[in-house]
């Protein structure tokens, strides 16, 4: 039986990746058999009983991290909780909450799902499911979300406890589907400027960004900055959607090649005209922008249709493709590297192994990449051009800005490090909100009022510190002064998330976002103009081929 199974899980690889696959291999059956039969001999003669199921996983585990740091084992739990964020939405009863002093607090009811249609409120404290009591228990996350988390259509009855209501408040939740938004935000950063901050690449990604454009465009906005800060990426299609949007005729967007598979191109749609296909555009990104957040920088970049501002993303271009396994399990297999329109391959190496692979960010920080533009490692092997105004750029290892925008430390310290991670701010919020809902709304009753009066009151400050003092982190007045500033901005734009909404907190922190500062900087002083991009009025005509050239690296 485990020698079938083992066989079915390289018969599904081979199935997926396709028959050529197979002449790459001499004799897969004696692979497997190999494996198979070791295996059976450890179950019946090792000195100690083995769990043969667990085994198996490791040794998967171990064959692919000889491959790419990319390619990953999921269990069948594993697989359907990472592709969650990707589907654009579950199945429950629609609150975003958090656990605080052992009771499960609603942050906020999800927009249009079943718990917001019946009056649920943020603020309100679960304390029975399904007339069991869960405050003071020990809940943890995981436990709210088995109970709270099932098919759509099926039934859960929760207890509220209100603030002014000295009953038990039941509801009878019929579960639904929940949408997951991928755009967190979308507001005017300045007269004319539009912003929008998008989190992953999921199927609801391109459909929410258009819906957020048109209610800019009706708000004034002529030009748009896409903020792709710390997104990590998501779905392949999802980009070379959102790429159409800002790139016109049937230009090259990406193409995509692997062992196993010929070359394949992905082309904007010239009969359809994307949202802001016209218009100065601006993208934001860091060290944490990965993989489809650096194939829509890469097209932009390489058509001139914008400019790249912060600082030198991840390096991901490899593509994975799901290899089901018979347990509901899957491999996620990297079949393909993908490449942007001039040719690169913004892949960073991987032969040191995976460690060395993930702790790249901490060599860039420590070689002072982070805050001198200069200290950047380009790899100068890996030089193209742009295919308009025929700039240079850079593959082999991430998308590097055009305009770099250092990392800013001036108010971080190890007090204010200690306060984020016991989770004090977060906790202090929850608590004060809770007590002052009424008299905040009844003072701010729009976020604009919120945000242009609103002060954190210094008797919230002295209860944050005596939080921490609590949990043994001594009270530092130097350190304190030095993150002050931040502190109370953050404190500020978790209670605007809770009073409002979750656009409500970017509104307020990005005012700690120095790339989103220089962006609308330089637009208003005339640096775009001067980068002689398409948009711009001196820009080169050069060819527009629309990528069908040969990809223009320099020889």
């Amino acid at each position: 039986m485990l020698k079938n199974c083992t066989s079915v899980f390289f018969w599904c690889a081979f199935v997926v990746l396709g028959q050529r696959a197979t002449a790459q291999v001499a004799d897969p059956a004696a692979t497997t058999d190999k494996f198979a039969t070791l295996l059976n001999y450890i179950q019946h003669m090792y000195v100690d009983s083995v769990d043969a199921e667990k085994l198996t996983e490791k040794a998967i585990v171990s064959l692919l991290e000889e491959l790419d740091p990319h390619s990953t084992y999921l269990s069948k739990e594993e697989l359907q909780e990472a592709n969650e964020p990707l589907q654009g939405s579950f199945d429950g009863i629609g609150i975003q909450f958090n656990i605080l002093h052992d009771t499960i607090y609603v942050v906020e009811p999800i927009q249009g799902g079943p718990s917001e249609k019946l009056g649920i409120q943020a603020g309100d404290k679960i304390v029975e499911i399904e007339g069991e009591a869960v405050a003071g228990i020990g809940i943890k996350n995981n436990d709210v979300l088995k109970k709270l988390r099932g098919p759509k259509g099926t039934q859960v009855q929760i207890g509220i406890q209100r603030r002014g209501s000295r009953e038990i408040l039941h509801y009878q939740i019929i579960r639904d589907k929940i949408p997951i938004y991928s755009v967190d935000a979308v507001y005017m950063a300045a007269p004319g400027v539009g912003y929008i901050k998008i989190s992953r690449f999921a199927r609801t990604t391109v459909q929410e960004m258009r819906k957020g454009i048109e209610e800019l465009r009706a708000q004034g906005m002529k030009d748009l900055i896409i903020d792709l800060q710390g997104n990590g990426g998501g779905l392949l299609n999802s980009a070379i959607e959102m790429g159409d949007e800002f790139i016109s005729g049937d230009r090259l967007l990406v193409y995509t090649q692997g062992r196993s598979f010929p070359r394949e191109d992905y082309r904007a749609n010239k009969s359809l005209e994307g949202s802001f296909e016209k218009g100065r555009l601006i993208i934001l990104i860091d060290e944490s922008s990965a993989s489809a957040s650096e194939i829509v920088s890469g097209a932009v970049q390489d058509w001139d249709r914008g400019l790249i501002i912060g600082r030198r993303s991840f390096g991901k271009g490899l593509v994975q493709r799901p290899v089901p396994l018979p347990d509901g399990s899957a491999v996620r297999l990297t079949v393909q590297k993908y490449y942007t329109p001039s040719g690169r391959c913004i892949q960073k190496p991987y032969e040191e192994g995976v460690e060395e692979y993930y702790n790249d960010r901490n060599e860039r920080y420590a070689h002072g990449e982070f805050f001198n533009e200069d200290s950047a490692r380009v790899n100068t092997s890996e030089k193209y051009y742009t295919n308009i105004s025929k700039r240079e750029v850079y593959g082999g290892g991430g998308i590097y800005p055009d305009i770099f925008v250092p990392l800013d430390t001036t108010e971080n310290s190890p007090y204010f490090s200690e306060m984020l991670r016991t989770g004090v701010n977060n906790d202090w919020v929850l608590t004060y909100v809770d007590r002052n809902r009424a008299e905040l709304l009844n003072s701010y009753p729009t976020l604009d009022k919120f945000v242009e009066a609103y002060t954190v009151p210094e008797s919230g400050v002295q209860e944050m510190i005596q939080m921490l003092e609590e949990e043994k982190v001594a009270y530092n007045e130097e350190e304190f002064r030095r993150s002050e500033g931040a502190i109370l901005l953050r404190t500020k734009a978790l209670i605007a998330r809770n009073l409002y909404d979750n656009e409500a907190f970017y509104i307020v922190i990005n005012n700690l976002n120095p790339a989103l500062k220089k962006a609308v900087q330089v637009l208003r002083d005339g640096t775009f103009d001067s980068m002689k991009l398409a948009q711009s009025p001196s820009a080169p005509k050069g060819k527009d081929d629309g990528g069908r050239d040969k990809p223009g690296r320099k020889k």
